[in-house]
């Protein structure tokens, strides 16, 4: 598979690693580490040495409980970062975490080619529509409520024909806006439990016969944390495993903090299938 970000393609015959750069001051594992362009420049191209295909900046927390802010806060913390990344590395695939299609829009014109929505077009009505003009990909995700509310003890009689669900009816809705590329994200740790989490994650190839790319974004995530006693800190381990696990039950793309660690892991898995 091979998606057209803007002109530069994203080539999924074997699966890509996602960079995450989070410019917040409250992400749950690197809020505030990336305060300086200095610092922004120094670890895109870190992440672009140890294999990362593509890099997914945001400017909202979307931790749980987080309040969120105020799309001119957003714009502010984001449109800068993209343009600076862009005018350093034309060639680089660069995505916009935004739920807000007037953000979207701008990360657009700031050099952004794609679009990593939350909500999968479900808390902005105007979202599908904008990035279906855009022309750009669109990261279609799937959340239970919305991050200060989504850990409240989230409910389903079967989580994953409820994902499931959500995938058909959203992506149908988007594509008959004019959306063309798609790839799809459980949603991992928004408004699911452990169990849930895994429950996804062990029927995450089911999502496949949707035809679409699949992303998981489980990286330093409670999922893990709970599970083995660790914190985000020091969950690299358990994150390494947990993407070894999605990538053999069929994920294409791969969001991590940690892309050499995550590189190692698609390159052991694609070589494991080979033999």
């Amino acid at each position: 598979m091979r998606i057209n970000c803007n002109g530069k393609t994203l080539d999924l015959s074997s699966p890509a690693v996602m960079g995450i750069l989070n410019v917040t001051p409250d992400s749950f594992f690197d809020g505030g580490k990336y305060d300086s362009g200095e610092k922004i420049l120094q670890q895109v191209e870190k992440m672009i040495r140890e294999g990362a295909s593509l890099i997914d900046v945001g400017a909202v927390s979307t931790r749980p409980g987080s309040a969120g802010v105020t799309e001119e806060a957003e714009e502010q913390r984001l449109l800068p970062v993209i343009a600076l990344i862009r005018s350093k590395h034309p060639d680089l695939i660069l995505s916009a975490d935004t739920w807000r299609s007037s953000v979207a829009e701008k990360a657009a014109a700031a050099g952004a080619d794609i679009i990593n929505d939350i909500s999968g077009g479900t808390m902005d009505p105007a979202m599908l529509d904008t990035v279906a003009g855009l022309g750009l990909p669109y990261i279609l995700m799937h959340i239970k409520g919305t991050p200060a509310d989504m850990q409240r003890d989230p409910q389903y009689t079967d989580v994953v024909e409820e994902v499931m669900d959500h995938f058909i009816r959203q992506s149908e809705l988007a594509l008959s806006r004019g959306v063309k590329q798609i790839i799809l994200d459980p949603g991992f740790g928004f408004g699911k439990t452990t169990e849930h989490n895994y429950r996804l994650l062990n029927n995450l190839s089911r999502f496949r016969l949707l035809g679409f790319p699949l992303l998981a974004g489980v990286s330093r995530k409670s999922m893990i944390n709970t599970v083995i006693g660790t914190r985000p800190e020091n969950a690299l381990n358990g994150t390494t495993v947990v993407n070894t696990l999605a990538l053999m039950n069929g994920a294409d793309i791969l969001r991590v903090h940690d892309v050499r660690e995550a590189t190692e892991a698609v390159k052991i898995v694609t070589f494991a299938r080979k033999v």
